[in-house]
């Protein structure tokens, strides 16, 4: 059994939420700040820690990820003969993935690189947004250049979900549960660069609420949770690659504390 104690490590109050289990994977519900597996000061407050700690197996590891700063779902494998099936899942991009925001109720402006696509013109949403996503190593930023294309996100106009609110639209109508006129959209990525809904939505001017890397960086107090990045991975669907029975799962954790 693996072992480690950080004193400085603050609780981070939010459950993690256990939505399907069977004898091959866990499936959670990961709130805001609550990192996938441990990375830096994170170890204890961490999914993944918290999952070996409820069920006493240290063999349990993702099949997937989702930022720290990101709610919703996340998949995990329990039993080690079958990691491999659905690490190549998700790795094989052979999974439907839909999130949803909170951004600007704003008009979306034209990004320095990279391509927007309107798949009703002439009318500014859906539309598909394509470009190239580059995370070095050290730097907190993923940022687009010039090149061949690596990431691609269709952005619609949204509903507001668990919570039964309404969103905020350009002309004003309707009420903004955060500050400012903001709506709610929904993101269906292609690929999974890092940060790539992040870095898409705040390269044509709507920047998600709460984002604190987006377009600027923001230091904040490692345990003020007073402003999670409005994100949700909110429905995962896939062909199960063990039993062949179609899954779907989907998050509860509203938009704007709804």
């Amino acid at each position: 059994m693996m072992h480690r104690y950080v004193t400085d490590e603050p609780r981070i109050p939010f459950d993690l939420d256990v939505i399907y289990e069977d004898a091959g994977i866990i499936v959670v519900d990961k709130p805001h700040f609550l990192a996938t597996t441990p990375r830096g000061m994170w170890y204890r407050e961490t999914a993944l820690i918290r999952l070996r700690e409820a069920y006493g197996d240290d063999s349990i590891v993702p099949a997937h990820r989702l930022d720290r700063m990101t709610a919703g779902i996340v998949v995990f494998v329990r039993d080690r003969a079958l990691r491999g099936a659905y690490q190549t899942m998700f790795q094989e991009r052979r999974t439907g993935k839909v999130y949803e925001c909170l951004a600007p109720a704003a008009p979306a402006t034209l990004p320095r690189y990279g391509t927007v696509e309107r798949l009703e013109a002439p009318r500014t949403f859906p539309l598909r947004r394509r470009s190239r996503i580059v995370k070095r190593r050290g730097i907190l930023q993923a940022y687009e250049e010039p090149g061949e294309v690596n990431a691609e996100t269709t952005i619609e106009l949204g509903e507001w979900s668990a919570g039964g609110g309404h969103a905020a639209v350009a002309d004003g109508a309707g009420p903004a549960r955060t500050a400012g006129r903001v709506r709610a959209y929904t993101l269906h990525p292609r690929t999974g660069k890092t940060h790539q809904l992040r870095v898409h939505m705040n390269a044509l001017g709507l920047p998600i609420v709460g984002d604190d890397l987006y377009p600027r960086i923001e230091t904040r107090a490692y345990d003020d949770f007073s402003r999670p990045l409005e994100l949700v991975a909110r429905r995962l669907a896939f062909t199960d690659p063990v039993s062949g029975e179609e899954r779907e799962f989907v998050s509860r954790i509203p938009l704007g504390g709804a």
